[in-house]
C-alpha cells in the first residue's frame, strides 16, 4: 500500500494479519522503515500486488518505498510491479517463475520464461496482452 493512499500512512507499507500484543508490532502493518530495520539475506523477495516498485507517493523515484526498504534490508533480488496485476497472472507468474528458477534457472531467466509461457497463451484468459504480464520485474542479481 502506497503512502498518502489510506488516512493516516505516511509511507508504503504491508498489511499483514495483526500480531499479538500492542504497539507497531502487532499492527497488521510492515512499513517500509521497519523494512529497512530487518536483516535478510533473501534471494528473492516477491511483492506480488499492485505497484510495489513505485515509490509511493506521486513524482517519487521507481523503486523507493517498498522495493529500496527491502533491498536496504537485505534482499538480493526483488519481484515487484510497476503497476496494478491480475491476481491470476500475478499468481501463475509468480509460481511459474519460482519453479523455473528451483530447476536452476537464474531468475531473470526464470522470470522470461514465465511471461513467454503467458505471451503464448498458457494462462488465464486475456494473460497474453502484455498489460497483463509485463508489470512484474525483477530488480537486484
Amino acid at each position: 500500500m502506497a503512502g498518502g493512499t489510506r488516512a493516516g500512512l505516511e509511507e508504503p507499507a504491508l498489511v499483514l494479519a495483526p500480531g499479538r500484543g500492542e504497539g507497531a508490532a502487532a499492527d497488521g502493518l510492515l512499513m517500509a522503515s521497519e523494512v529497512m530495520r530487518l536483516r535478510l539475506d533473501a534471494d528473492w523477495v516477491i511483492l506480488s500486488a499492485c505497484d510495489t516498485a513505485s515509490g509511493g507517493a506521486p513524482g517519487a523515484p521507481i523503486f523507493a518505498g517498498l522495493a529500496a526498504a527491502f533491498l536496504h534490508a537485505g534482499a538480493h533480488s526483488l519481484l515487484v510491479s510497476h503497476w496494478p496485476v491480475r491476481d491470476d497472472v500475478a499468481a501463475q507468474l509468480v509460481v511459474r517463475a519460482l519453479e523455473e528458477h528451483a530447476r536452476g534457472r537464474a531468475a531473470a531467466r526464470a522470470l522470461q520464461s514465465a511471461q513467454l509461457e503467458l505471451i503464448a497463451g498458457r494462462g488465464p484468459e486475456g494473460a497474453a496482452q502484455p498489460g497483463n504480464w509485463a508489470a512484474m520485474v525483477l530488480v537486484g542479481h
